[in-house]
């Protein structure tokens, strides 16, 4: 499947109907793919830090600023030139142990991966690409954030990078676009999405099962906003449920169990 930064809602096409799947496979990148959230990293270490990250997520979280503010923030923090912030990422950012195992099962099965991110798609497609090879990249529809250079500046350049969001929304990227044409087809797939933070919120409630990282925020937010889930450690929790719901051994009503 071609990689993509367009949404399926605005061009009439749904990719991950080319090969007539039984399920689709929706999922965050940063923190749910990778051990490490690669735009946390780059604040945490080469933008303004830790606190203020956090206190941003948490705003956040309990509607206090839209996501699209808090991250426009973390990444104004960040100087550094954009190959720079590549490179220490590559060094520095782990893929989740399980998920190449996950990968390869969902291509033998039919289950299309389309990869709905936040962050920005050169990173992405850089530590996809490093993680779980060029050729895998190739499979997966990736539906994210840019980057562009600021005026009179390359990217390369100090301070010379940001970001080029990927809707007008509060999110910056309103995952739920792209879900929806999905959702609304009368007979469709079963749709599944992993995610673990704040900028899952706009996917939380458009699939038929919602996996939320263990201890994460988007949990919280589950909770707080009774949506079904069930959470996951790793991609290996996430691997037997997909499987036994793709082969109809239990539901995705009964999958969702909350807490585990």
């Amino acid at each position: 499947m071609a990689q993509t930064n367009g949404t399926s809602g605005t061009n009439g096409t749904l990719p991950a109907l080319r090969t007539n799947p039984k399920a689709i496979f929706f999922t965050d990148f940063d923190g749910t793919i990778t051990l490490q959230d690669s735009n946390d990293f780059m604040t945490d270490n080469l933008g303004f830090g830790v606190e203020l990250r956090k206190k941003g997520n948490h705003d956040v979280l309990f509607g206090k600023r839209t996501f699209r503010d808090s991250f426009q923030e973390m990444m104004d923090s960040v100087k550094t030139p954009y190959d720079q912030c590549i490179a220490t990422l590559l060094k520095n950012v782990h893929l989740d142990p399980h998920f190449a195992e996950f990968f390869a099962w969902t291509r033998e099965n039919n289950v299309p991966v389309v990869v709905l991110s936040g962050g920005m798609q050169p990173i992405i497609r850089a530590l996809l690409a490093h993680l779980v090879g060029e050729e895998a990249v190739q499979h997966m529809q990736i539906v994210s954030n840019d980057v562009e250079a600021r005026p009179g500046k390359s990217i390369n350049d100090e301070d010379g990078w940001n970001i080029k969001f990927h809707d007008d929304s509060d999110f910056g990227h309103d995952k739920s676009l792209e879900i929806r044409p999905y959702a609304a087809l009368p007979e469709r797939p079963i749709l599944f999405y992993a995610g673990d933070g704040v900028s899952d919120l706009s996917a939380a409630k458009e699939t038929d099962l919602l996996f939320a990282k263990a201890g994460r925020d988007l949990v919280t937010y589950c909770e707080n906003e009774k949506v079904p889930f069930v959470t996951f450690n790793d991609f290996s929790d996430i691997h037997k449920i997909v499987a036994d719901v793709v082969e109809g051994k239990i539901t995705v009503k009964e999958a969702a169990r909350g807490r585990l």
